[in-house]
């Protein structure tokens, strides 16, 4: 007989509700999780696109796993591999010049020096400087925000937080102020002369942000995507053996191993309340799931729009969550390859450190912001921003051999098309255009491709839940970070409705395949639900 009754439901089988679960399981409570699709993972799936070609379907590269979070959940003994990068990034500028950026500070500096002497000479003391403001992220990250309006509990949290920026030097708390409310344009212009060096580096800060690299902020979303490590390696990127869905397949592993039932093809329909609090769910097909508590990794807004019943929630707080900003500005594209692109500015087609390296299109600042600004204009870029990947260079098994496969995250285009346009009639106008972006610095790349994949922003949300397709559950912009993520008041995972949860990416510390929001919301629901003495 199937059980019916848990201490906890959780709404979305993606890698954030699949790490919260886990987490509870270990904490000693009756935990499942509902994945509307035939497969866990959300957005850190692999498939076969192509017959052969198999690939990470929507999030593509591994730096932000939260090592704690791969550590508690023993992700490794579950299968996880994950292979390192043999560079950074690779930016083609011209048909002479392209950066290529090695790992290690020697190699950058060599890089950088091509373009500036200068910059390369202040590389060391901008890495450091990257590096400290890092550190306070990563223990921030960690710990639940101090949440508005909560009493004693929340000012000590605040405390706690204030004792940590207040024990930093006075140059730090300058860096930290810089970092979170300046514009990753200026920031970077008050370190580096070159325009190649500057837009480089300004791309971190763009990524998923629907944004111009001269928006207030997003030096934080920089800064944001700077703290990551691969197998012990800060600042490194990687390849997870068997794609994005490899982590997700290790972490339901190991939810499993703790007793967890995952259930797929269990749409939610809504979450039920009794007397003021959450009592379950019903899905689509009509059946009732009784919990003590419900965790939801969805995004805030789709949650509040959607599932939870308007009575709930004041009218006023519920338009605060289904007003939340969002949109990414991304698109996502898989192309399966005859043969591996050959550059102008590094050219070759045999396997080469740049082949296995982020190949980035967005040579300089004022081409990221040209990006932003058409799309916000025309509704797509007519210069798109492009991030390549290729990740049969580390694991060739992916494609037939001698053959490639190619992961594309494109930016910007609109969430919602101009003049009642829709993506359902655009999406491949654009891809073709994308293709045509790649094949102005490697132009042999339209002809070597046999076959792609394509995901709008309304694919994205169609197939994912991503509201206006946006990666990270809601933008990382100043009023929606830290105590103010999602909402004032209900940074502490919490939501308004007694017994209701945030565990994915719109909660604090934000998006990424990081496992962080689900493993902070599980240490507060368990608290609530065993006493926190039973967490650990």
């Amino acid at each position: 007989m199937t059980r019916t009754h848990y201490d906890v439901a959780i709404i979305g089988g993606g890698h954030n509700g699949l790490t919260c679960a886990a987490y509870l399981a270990a904490a000693g409570l009756g935990v499942v999780v509902l994945e509307k699709n035939a497969v866990v993972g959300g957005a850190a799936v692999t498939e076969e696109f192509h017959p052969g070609y198999r690939n990470s379907v929507a999030s593509y590269t591994v730096s932000l796993l939260n090592p704690q979070v791969i550590a508690d959940l023993d992700l490794a003994r579950h299968g996880l591999r994950i292979l390192e990068r043999p560079a950074a990034n690779f930016w083609p500028v011209d048909a002479e010049r392209g950066l290529l950026m090695p790992y290690g500070l020697a190699g950058r500096q060599r890089a950088v020096a091509a373009f500036s002497t200068r910059d390369a000479e202040r590389l060391p003391d901008y890495d450091a400087a990257l590096e400290r403001a890092a550190a306070v992220l990563r223990d921030l990250v960690l710990r639940t925000p101090p949440n508005a309006g909560g009493g004693i509990v929340e000012l000590i949290k605040a405390a706690a937080v204030g004792r940590r920026l207040l024990g930093l030097s006075l140059e730090d708390q300058r860096l930290l102020v810089d970092l979170f409310t300046k514009s990753a344009a200026d920031y970077l212009a008050s370190w580096f002369e070159s325009e190649v060096i500057q837009g480089a580096f300004a791309f971190d800060g763009i990524v998923g942000a629907y944004a111009s690299p001269f928006t207030p902020g997003t030096a934080y979303v920089l800064l944001h995507h700077c703290f990551g490590e691969v197998n012990g390696k800060p600042g490194v990127w990687g390849h997870a053996v068997g794609g994005m869905g490899a982590i997700a397949q290790a972490m339901s592993a190991a939810a499993q191993a703790r007793g967890v039932l995952i259930r797929t093809n269990a749409a939610v329909a809504e979450v039920t309340t009794a007397e003021g609090r959450v009592t379950g769910v019903v899905l689509e097909s009509g059946e009732e799931i009784r919990a003590r508590a419900v965790a939801a990794n969805v995004p805030p807004k789709l949650l509040f729009r959607d599932l939870v019943p308007a009575a709930a929630v004041a009218s006023g707080l519920r338009a605060r969550f289904t007003g939340l900003k969002s949109g990414s500005g991304t698109f996502r594209m898989n192309v399966a390859l005859s043969e591996l692109p050959d550059f102008l500015c590094r050219p070759g087609k045999e396997p080469q450190p740049h082949h296995g390296a982020g190949i980035i299109i967005g040579p300089t600042v004022s081409y990221l912001e040209r990006a932003y600004l058409d799309a916000r204009q025309r509704g797509w870029s007519r210069e798109p921003v492009v991030e390549m990947l290729i990740p049969t260079t580390l694991e060739p098994v992916l494609a037939p051999p001698g053959r490639h496969v190619a992961s594309l995250f494109v930016q910007h285009v609109a969430p919602q098309l101009p003049d009642g346009r829709s993506w359902d009639d655009a999406r491949h106008e654009f891809a073709d255009l994308v293709i045509e972006t790649v094949s102005r610095h490697a132009p042999s790349f339209g002809a070597s491709v046999i076959a792609r994949q394509v995901l709008s922003p309304l694919d994205i949300e169609r197939r994912f839940g991503m509201v206006d397709g946006d990666i990270f559950h809601g933008q990382l912009s100043l009023d929606q970070l830290f105590s103010t993520r999602p909402v004032l008041g209900h940074a502490d995972y919490r939501m308004p409705v007694p017994g209701l949860y945030l565990c994915g990416s719109g909660a604090h510390p934000g998006g990424g395949v990081t496992g962080v929001p689900g493993r902070n919301a599980a240490r507060e629901i368990a608290r609530d639900l065993r006493g926190w003495l039973r967490w650990g």
